[in-house]
């Protein structure tokens, strides 16, 4: 297949519906969009029907070429990641990966206008984190959880009002900043980099002010990224954990035990924010991010230090520091369920404690029928 024809397929996939994130590709399925959460089937042709595993090795090598980094990373790992572009400058970012003697194909719809922290309607704290100068800022959750998003939100503010230089080390690019005040230079893995701890030493030699990590991968990664977070840089990255607690277990646990009491204190010491997000269905269509927020304050340092107990737990600290813009999930959801933007059920999936948002639920309703006008209650009692 040649690249106009799979430009074609992919434009007219695009076009099929509003609200599409991704575009999926599995042997023994028909095209697919997944618009808003959900999977739709596209059909047109030359491509209807199930896609034939001869079908679907065409379209990954019209992404592949001859590109020997993705192929060997095809062979040897069972997947690889890339971007791909069509001619009216949509971006995408490719996995190519081996399932059941077949390949499958997802790609997912970049943005390519960069999103402002007023435009995600995030809260004032996001404010803040553009004003930290030193330290770690780390953004969590599930693959498409909006963590690239929020963080080029966050940067693109950083460019706009600092005369900053700022290095990205990405798999792969997704948004394309310009120069503003700062000066930004983004770098691609696979691309004008090999490996994510090779590229961040050679980015402590490039005189940055800002470094962002596209993820924190392994144990060395993270050790270079503290060092740069200990010297005077802001690091940003990303991790596949659910919230501040597993974040912080997940970094531990990628040092031997004799290491633990000396990572705990350097993570003490350098990180700023853990920001964990979720994307849940909306009322009406769409989904509503929801968030976990939690700061730096010597209780959290204390937790970090000592790890959580049955008189500390990151939860009830988040909890009691919402005066300064932190948020637990719970509270977060709440909120949103209090605006109407969720219903119930979808706020007792999403809870961290399910038991106690129930219950505030239930205390919710409760205060509204107690605020009906007596007249009502008067008038349906008279009817029996």
């Amino acid at each position: 297949m040649r690249r106009y024809e799979l430009d074609k397929i992919l434009a007219t996939m695009l076009a099929s519906t509003e609200g599409i994130s991704d575009l999926n590709f599995s042997v023994g399925r028909p095209l697919q969009v997944e618009a808003y959460g959900k999977l739709k089937k596209v059909d047109m042709p030359p491509l209807r029907g199930n896609l034939t595993s001869v079908q679907m090795e065409k379209l990954m090598m019209a992404i592949v070429g001859e590109n020997e980094r993705l192929l060997s990373d095809l062979i040897q790992k069972g997947s690889c990641d890339c971007s791909y572009s069509l001619p009216d400058e949509t971006r995408f970012r490719v996995n190519i990966f081996r399932q059941r003697g077949n390949y499958a194909m997802v790609l997912r719809k970049l943005q390519s206008k960069i999103p402002s922290i007023s435009d995600l309607g995030l809260p004032p704290i996001f404010n803040k984190m553009t004003d930290t100068k030193t330290g770690l800022i780390l953004l969590t959750g599930a693959t498409g959880s909006g963590k690239t998003t929020t963080l080029a939100a966050i940067l693109n503010e950083i460019n706009a009002k600092n005369e900053f230089h700022i290095i990205t080390l990405e798999d792969p690019i997704e948004f394309v900043h310009p120069h503003k005040m700062g000066t930004f230079n983004q770098r691609e893995l696979g691309q004008d980099f090999d490996t994510f701890p090779n590229g961040l030493r050679a980015a402590l030699r490039q005189a940055p002010k800002v470094i962002l990590v596209g993820e924190m991968r392994d144990r060395e990664t993270v050790e270079i990224a503290l060092s740069a977070a200990e010297t005077g840089h802001l690091v940003m990255s990303t991790l596949h954990t659910i919230d501040a607690g597993q974040t912080i277990n997940r970094i531990v646990g990628m040092f031997e035990q004799s290491e633990e009491v000396q990572i705990r204190a350097r993570l003490a010491e350098t990180l700023r924010f853990v920001v964990s997000q979720r994307l849940a269905p909306k009322v009406g269509g769409g989904r509503v991010l929801l968030a976990e927020i939690m700061g730096e304050n010597l209780r959290t340092k204390e937790c970090i230090i000592y790890g959580e107990s049955d008189v500390r737990s990151y939860y009830e600290i988040i909890e009691a520091s919402s005066s300064f813009g932190w948020s637990s999930f719970d509270q977060w959801i709440l909120n949103r369920y209090e605006e109407g933007v969720i219903t119930e059920e979808t706020a007792i999936l999403y809870a961290s404690k399910k038991n106690r948002v129930t219950r505030t639920i239930d205390g919710y309703k409760a205060t509204k029928l107690a605020a009906l006008p007596s007249g009502l209650s008067m008038k349906k009692e008279s009817q029996h």
